[in-house]
């Protein structure tokens, strides 16, 4: 089987092809008709100018005529047969673009009668200048009916080419309405044929981000696609040996820290008692000083086995049916002395909802918030807890009133030992491991928690997705 890449060209290619053509052919017939066009526009306003041509050469002929015949002056006469070669040759452009022959034979045989009657005695001028303006006046009529023939015309060309465009663009349509109906079977039958392997892909890259390791990744496709499976499962494996690395050292160095720190601890101890000898002011503060510290290192030591066991547990959920306003109620009350003892209330609200999670992993991340809300806010404030649906997840929101988190900390509040600057001035230092253990918990469920405050109080957000 070839690679994805030479497949997807191969598609692409083929729907290329399609819709290039089809292009292309619009391009032609495009080009086509707006020549026609131009062709049939130069066309009606020849016929146009023709027209009006004739309609002015025939006033100045029949003003020359009949001046010529009243005042018998050869200039005159010379003038209207000047005009009347003009209006011939007008007449001979209209029937060379296509005028039907018979109004224009009448109209020469009418000139040709006029021409006749500027000849003759100077005593029959006048007679004459009167039969000529009557010939005029038919020839007027000839002109009327050949301006109307060539309108006629003109309408029955451009008609016939609103037929033709119409046609062409029906045409059109359907050999481009085909071309994306092929091209959008194409890119629908190459989805389909693709979606199998890198819906698995996706969800094995998923499995990695949730630290699932203990499923093999094994996906068939094209050859590229197995070798991104060969890859994910070198990664999968890779992984597994870095968490259990990870969990070595910190056995290791926890085992290796343990026993210098008791021991340093019972030497402060003996130091503060006096075992060694009485201490003076300073001494004593440097004793103390060096007890605090000892027991701040024995709280981060343990602070990251908790936190180490914690990403561990999470890859082994016991799942099961739980009412998750039960759980928050439940929770409140673990921590009712707490709570009480800073003159605090809680509030939980929202209706039953019984959702498939593992009970004791949720519960700690939902202590660990209520536990961080109890020590930021101040006393006489309620802090609230709200469960309710959103579509396709169950929604927990944990507020309290305290002095929120600046705006430096919010990124970097869910890592691993990290602090806020807004810290209790009345409570015992955290580990900051609290809300990584919550995030740790939350993501195994396939969820998400987000800070959703800014500036005074602080709201968590846990959302667990379920079927409804």
């Amino acid at each position: 089987m070839g690679s994805f890449r030479q497949l997807l060209l191969v598609a692409f290619l083929l729907i290329a092809a399609l819709l290039g053509g089809t292009a292309l052919r619009a391009v032609v017939i495009l080009d086509r008709l707006m020549a026609q066009s131009s062709t049939e526009a130069a066309r009606a306003l020849d016929l146009s100018a023709a027209v009006q041509s004739l309609a002015a050469r025939t006033t100045a002929m029949e003003r020359a005529a009949r001046q010529s015949l009243i005042l018998s002056d050869s200039v005159l006469r010379r003038q209207f047969e000047a005009e009347a070669g003009n209006a011939r040759a007008a007449v001979d452009r209209m029937v060379k673009e296509g005028l039907p022959g018979a109004d224009t034979v009448a109209w020469r045989a009418q000139l040709d009668t006029i021409d006749g009657w500027m000849d003759g005695p100077g005593a029959t001028a006048l007679d004459r200048e009167r039969a000529v303006a009557a010939a005029f006046r038919e020839l007027g009529a000839i002109n009327s009916a050949i301006s109307g023939q060539v309108q006629a015309l003109i309408e029955s060309r451009n008609t016939a080419l609103q037929e033709q465009l119409g046609a062409s663009r029906a045409r059109l349509m359907q050999q481009v309405v085909l071309a994306i109906v092929i091209a959008v079977t194409l890119a629908f039958a190459l989805g389909i044929w693709l979606a199998r392997p890198f819906g698995r892909l996706e969800a094995a890259i998923a499995g990695l981000g949730e630290n699932q390791l203990s499923q093999p990744i094994d996906i068939p496709g094209p050859s590229d696609v197995r070798r991104v499976s060969q890859r994910l499962e070198w990664l999968r494996l890779r992984l597994t040996e870095l968490d259990e690395d990870k969990a070595r050292f910190l056995r290791h160095v926890s085992h290796e820290l343990k026993t210098p720190l008791a021991a340093l601890r019972e030497g402060v101890a003996l130091l503060e008692d006096g075992v060694t000898g009485e201490l003076n002011a300073s001494q004593r503060e440097v004793a103390r000083i060096l007890h605090q510290n000892t027991l701040a290192l024995q709280r981060q030591i343990e602070a990251l086995l908790r936190f180490n066991a914690a990403a561990f547990e999470a890859r082994q959920l016991n799942r099961r049916p739980t009412d998750l306003l039960a759980l928050l109620e439940e929770q409140v009350e673990a921590q009712r002395l707490q709570w009480r003892g800073r003159g605090l209330a809680v509030s939980v609200q929202g209706a039953p909802l019984t959702v498939p999670v593992d009970a004791d992993k949720l519960g700690t991340a939902i202590a660990n918030i209520l536990s961080n809300a109890i020590r930021f806010s101040p006393a006489g404030s309620t802090i609230r807890m709200t469960l309710s649906q959103a579509p396709g997840v169950a929604r927990i929101d944990i507020a309290d009133a305290g002095p929120g988190i600046a705006s430096a900390d919010r990124a970097r509040v869910f890592e691993p030992f990290y602090r806020g600057e807004r810290q209790p001035e009345d409570a015992v230092p955290g580990t900051g491991i609290g809300l990584s253990i919550v995030r740790e918990y939350v993501a195994a469920h396939g969820g998400q928690v987000a800070l959703l405050s800014d500036g005074a109080g602080t709201v968590f957000r846990i959302e667990i997705p379920h079927a409804r």
